[in-house]
């Protein structure tokens, strides 16, 4: 038995991973209730439809939320409870899985993730910065917890998104081949705290976080406490030369590379024509976006 039972609600994503984890969701609530807390257990069809439900299940302010999926569920819980009192954990059962690798959970392994998220219950929760986004006019908000990116890799997610096959990380890695024949360099307009210029990049990234896209660590210096985002442009450079760097992002010794460029920033202003932005793997809305982080913006079990 836990020393402060709580009421806690638990968003289940049902189709994370393409249902690679589909008990993940009742063992989560299994080790709660085990533990002494009072569990509202959220399942529904669709995303928007949990969506829905768990907007209800937080008027009513529980202790805490568990998210059990990937980087979508993580998105749909920073959008809720940004700059709130409530907080929240993740069992990583996604593909992606950024903000737990992030953090620090044992990805890969759903009952050491558990187990970490249950006792993690009893700790103070931390507060981590987030990204916050802005459209042009004001109208539009939203958040993400590890990274923005904008270019080549945002084509790749719009076509890994749209495929069933295969299944996990591999998708994305057959996405980004495919893309790979039509890859060009875009024209941006890039201001990073107040210094605007001109960029041709592959792409642009806009970190809080420093893995994307299920553990490549495009910034692997990003921090979600430091009260500041990595801001990592890729020039321009020939299919071939792509081909030989990819690998590398993925343990994080690209960024010595005379086409990798990453500078710190609070604010930053992001256009190209033609472009979408994706953040924590959710597609956002086209470019531009207005881009600053919020300190300790949100509270996190870990």
């Amino acid at each position: 038995m836990t020393s402060s039972p709580r009421h806690i609600v638990v968003a289940i994503n049902p189709t994370a991973s393409f249902g690679k984890n589909p008990l993940a969701g009742e063992q989560t609530v299994a080790a709660l209730e085990s533990a002494g807390h009072s569990v509202t257990a959220l399942r529904a069809e669709s995303f928007d439809l949990l969506a829905g439900k768990l907007n209800r299940a937080l008027t009513l302010t529980p202790d805490a939320l568990v998210v059990v999926g990937g980087d979508g569920m993580v998105s749909l819980a920073v959008n809720m409870l940004a700059q709130t009192s409530i907080p929240f954990a993740v069992v990583p059962a996604g593909t992606g899985n950024d903000l737990a690798r992030g953090i620090g959970l044992p990805v890969g392994n759903i009952t050491a993730c558990i187990s970490a998220m249950v006792e993690s219950l009893d700790r103070e929760p931390e507060r981590l910065d987030l990204g916050r986004i802005t459209s042009t006019d004001g109208s539009e908000v939203r958040w993400f917890a590890s990274i923005l990116s904008a270019g080549f890799d945002a084509i790749v997610n719009e076509r890994a998104n749209a495929m069933t096959w295969p299944k996990g990380k591999s998708r994305y890695t057959l996405a980004l081949l495919r893309e790979l024949f039509a890859l060009k360099p875009v024209r941006y307009r890039l201001t990073v705290d107040g210094d605007s210029r001109e960029e041709s990049a592959m792409l642009i990234s806009i970190a809080n976080n420093s893995t994307m896209g299920g553990g490549m660590s495009v910034t692997p210096e990003a921090s979600m406490r430091d009260g500041l985002l990595d801001v990592f442009v890729l020039r321009p450079l020939s299919r071939l030369r792509f081909l030989r760097l990819f690998p590398r992002v993925f343990a994080g010794t690209h960024v010595s590379e005379p086409e990798v460029l990453i500078q710190r920033a609070k604010t930053v202003t992001l256009d190209a024509p033609g472009i979408v932005a994706y953040a924590d793997g959710e597609r956002v809305w086209a470019l531009p976006v207005q881009v600053d982080v919020v300190p300790a913006a949100v509270r996190v079990f870990i």
